[in-house]
């Protein structure tokens, strides 16, 4: 749902957007200077959110690559940029971007897995927003159309590799080895 008129402001700062009230499992962003409110996510995004979530971490735990959190959590871009991905990854080498606030600067990797409610937005003005500010990759997880398109932002692409079922998604988040491979299948599969 689009911010209302009353909730457009000139520039929201991080202690406005703080102090919003989170009740019913309602997450909001600032996105390019407007407030959006997104609803509780579903059940079958919550699973599909839980599992890759499980994957990640465990992958970079087990290497000592850096740290993985589970939205809502807070990435501050910039004064009026305030995102709450579905996922995210920041490597060991800067984790000094991690506070109590959040990530303040962009991770390495931003993963939405998107809803009929968010689709639109997680294809448009967050990926342009994560694009802008520097972050390095961009996962859009779509268990309605079978489908992960992974944006590698950092090398400038102005399109993604989409992966179907049937196919591997390989993440290698330091650039080279060590690589974790992931079935999409058991991303987009049935998840209810």
């Amino acid at each position: 749902m689009a911010a209302r008129s009353q909730d457009r402001k000139s520039r929201w700062t991080y202690a406005e957007f703080a102090r919003l009230p989170s009740e019913g499992g309602a997450r909001h962003e600032v996105i390019a200077g407007d407030l959006v409110m997104t609803p509780a996510p579903s059940r079958r995004h919550q699973r599909v959110s839980m599992d890759l979530g499980t994957l990640l971490n465990a992958f970079v735990r087990a290497h000592d690559l850096g740290e993985v959190y589970h939205g809502p959590f807070h990435v501050l871009l910039a004064e009026g940029d305030f995102l709450e991905p579905d996922l995210l990854f920041v490597r060991k080498e800067r984790l000094h971007l991690l506070s109590d606030c959040g990530a303040e600067g962009p991770p390495d990797l931003v993963v939405e897995i998107t809803s009929p409610s968010t689709s639109a937005r997680d294809r448009g003005v967050k990926l342009e927003r994560c694009r802008l500010y520097g972050v390095a990759e961009y996962w859009i997880v779509d268990p309605d159309g079978g489908l992960v398109e992974v944006w590698d932002l950092a090398a400038g692409v102005d399109h993604p590799v989409v992966l179907r079922a049937g196919q591997q998604l390989d993440w290698r988040p330091a650039g080279a080895e060590p690589t974790l491979s992931i079935a999409v299948a058991d991303l987009v599969g049935d998840a209810a």
